[in-house]
């Protein structure tokens, strides 16, 4: 057992983190699961500290959802290495912000076919002597004549590469440049916004991908741990097997909704009217083309069925499905569809990174949603779902339960921790997460002083949806709003949809402060943010009329006096449908009583927590925070929220909520 204060970078504990990091030395240690809870102001960023002390030899990966994020475990690896000199960590992010290469297309697939031709180049010019790409005439000569837009030829990667000669012929090696500035990226501070200059003219991806393979930690985006095939491609580049890795995943909540998205899949009409296209240039080539050119008329005809229900989203029968596509078909089933479409995929693949053509084409993703659609036919761990936009239908296998890929990715490593200020109630989580899989658990209590906070829950407001309308209630919600905005400093009041939001900042008169009101477009969303908070150092003030879980109430660090206060109005449900009800009863059948609770309240709670949560960010930061709602205080959705939220919250009415407010200014 190594001592966690030998690599702990602080010289005194916060309240309860040294029991936190010694349950997770334990986990470290043992293996296993272990989940925390633990309130901002809990230090839980040093649990890495804890995992470095009982790694033995292991690579500990650190998956975080924002640069922000990322820059937090940069900064607290960097006070452990003032104690620790030998240690090495560095991090990688999309190749989207990495890679300054130009060009269209996705950016993955760009890379994989431009490596592929610049390798092929390097090595004919190798075979005529020429080991060292980057001095070579021809290929600086074809570098610069390549259309930027549509680039074949990474000079980049030709820098980052030479060719060594052996007993078994040529091989393509890191340059010296490159694997020196990485061994230096191991060792010392490369900030994301100052990486493209570190590395020169280096691929900054290849740069990090090197330096990764000799450290102690990598931080990684949640597409580089959530991705099947991303993570296998990471755990070779690393040179390592997965139950030599310990899993450090930050910002726990957000974890199911990610891979919930990463294993769903739409098809649009666009897209089966372009892979029809696609087709018919294959049809005198590639095998089975024309076959699967005639079943996509029939697609067109589902989704126009589809296209006349009354109901903007809800969920197909996939066994319908099958049928429309196989009667009459020259296929006996949709597994031969299948078959002959991932052929044929494979083909297309190839022939558009040959030619330097690097979108996805549809016949891919008319594969990909074929092989969906058919694996789900026998796991209720996914719906089909149609949704209308405009006068669109999209078609969608859409995973509601993340389990099954959570426990298979926990299981495979020797180690995985997932930690959050909103794990709460954990064990619901737990649950939803792992089902019944051992895992252990921990809650750690708020750190910061009470004095500091007041926490506030509306008894007479509601946005339940028999009372939107109500003109009291609208009456009594606005009142606590205005009163709300009396506080002094930058404020935010968080609603459950842009509609409430635009009815109640049309309806609420605040005086002497600058408004701002969440636009959808994310260019303009953080340019009035950038403004919002530049205001206290302008000795001026501003609100903010945002939504739960949206551009301005998740993951930003608003300390200081950038956020003085902020109101939750509602409770932030997800719109009942007919497909949230099938996720719900889904639950039930899985976890009984709770099931509801899990897959439609808990979420809502949530976002609510997390909104509030931007207010308290250290210690000395003081501030209001106000859940206005009603139904905060019904017994199922008060023991959904943090402990301490349960112990302090006091009751206003919007009679009583100005004189409150006034109060604790």
């Amino acid at each position: 057992m190594t001592d966690i204060t030998s690599w702990f970078p602080y010289t005194t504990f916060r309240p309860h983190q040294e029991d936190m990091l010694n349950a997770a030395a334990k986990t470290a240690r043992n293996g296993g699961i272990l989940m925390i809870d633990a309130p901002t102001g809990s230090g839980k960023s040093s649990i890495v500290s804890a995992l470095l002390a009982e790694s033995n030899g292991r690579t500990i990966l650190v998956a975080v959802r924002t640069i922000s994020q990322l820059n937090t475990f940069i900064r607290e690896l960097d006070m452990i290495r003032r104690k620790k000199p030998g240690l090495k960590f560095t991090y990688l992010i999309g190749k989207g912000s990495m890679c300054p290469l130009g060009g269209v297309g996705d950016v993955y697939r760009r890379c994989e076919g431009v490596k592929n031709f610049t390798s092929a180049l390097m090595r004919e010019r190798a075979m005529k002597g020429s080991l060292v790409p980057a001095k070579d005439p021809e290929i600086i000569r074809q570098i610069k004549k390549q259309d930027r837009d549509h680039p074949l030829i990474c000079p980049y990667f030709v820098k980052s590469r030479v060719f060594l000669e052996g007993d078994e012929g040529l091989k393509l090696v890191p340059s010296q440049e490159i694997r020196s500035k990485a061994e230096r990226a191991t060792l010392s501070v490369v900030n994301p916004e100052s990486l493209h200059t570190y590395a020169g003219g280096l691929c900054p991806y290849d740069l990090m991908v090197t330096s990764a393979r000799h450290a102690d930690v990598v931080i990684v985006n949640y597409h580089h741990l959530f991705n099947d095939e991303i993570r296998e491609q990471l755990l070779i580049s690393l040179n390592v097997e997965p139950q030599d890795v310990i899993l450090l995943v930050d910002e726990g909540h957000n974890v199911g909704d990610v891979v919930q998205g990463i294993q769903s899949v739409s098809l649009e009409e666009r897209d089966i009217q372009q892979a029809y296209h696609e087709l018919s240039s294959l049809k005198a080539k590639v095998k089975g083309a024309e076959a699967v050119q005639h079943v996509l008329p029939r697609i067109r005809d589902f989704m126009d069925g589809l296209r006349r229900s009354t109901e903007i989203e809800d969920w197909f029968d996939p066994a319908i499905f099958d049928r429309i596509l196989t009667k009459g078909s020259l296929y006996p089933s949709m597994a031969a569809i299948v078959e002959d479409v991932i052929s044929i995929s494979d083909v297309v693949r190839e022939k558009s990174l040959q030619s330097g053509e690097f979108r996805e084409t549809a016949i891919e993703r008319l594969c990909e949603f074929l092989y969906r659609i058919h694996c789900s036919a026998t796991d209720q761990a996914y719906l089909t779902v149609f949704r209308k936009d405009d006068e669109s239908v999209i078609l969608e296998v859409r995973n509601i339960d993340p389990a099954g890929k959570l426990r298979d990715i926990a299981g495979a490593h020797h180690a995985t921790f997932l930690i959050s200020g909103t794990l709460s109630p954990i064990e619901s989580f737990r649950k939803y997460y792992f089902e019944d899989a051992p895992v252990a658990t921990l809650s750690i209590p708020n750190a910061f002083p009470k004095k500091n906070r007041l926490l506030l829950v509306s008894k007479d407001i509601t946005t339940a949806f028999r009372m939107r309308q109500d003109k009291g209630n609208i009456e009594r919600t606005a009142l606590t709003i205005n009163a709300f905005g009396t506080l002094p400093g930058n404020l935010a009041v968080y609603f459950p949809s842009y509609q409430i939001m635009s009815d109640y900042a049309s309806r609420c008169g605040i005086k002497k402060k600058k408004i701002f009101i969440e636009p959808r477009d994310a260019r303009e969303a953080t340019e009035q943010l950038t403004e919002f908070l530049s205001l206290p150092g302008l000795k001026k003030s501003g609100i903010l009329f945002a939504v739960c879980g949206g551009k301005w109430s998740e993951g930003l660090d608003y300390r200081g006096e950038l956020l003085s206060g902020a109101m939750v109005v509602g409770l932030p449900l997800a719109p009942y449908t007919q497909v949230r009800a099938m996720s719900i009863q889904y639950f039930k059948r899985k976890f009984g009583p709770d099931g509801e609770f899990i897959a439609y309240t808990l979420p809502a709670i949530n976002k609510a927590a997390q909104a509030l949560g931007r207010v308290l960010r250290t210690p000395d930061d003081r501030g209001m925070l106000i859940l206005g709602d009603s139904r905060f205080l019904e017994p199922e959705v008060k023991g959904g929220l943090p402990p301490w939220m349960q112990e302090e919250m006091k009751a206003i009415t919007s009679d009583t909520a100005k004189d409150v407010i006034s109060r604790w200014q």
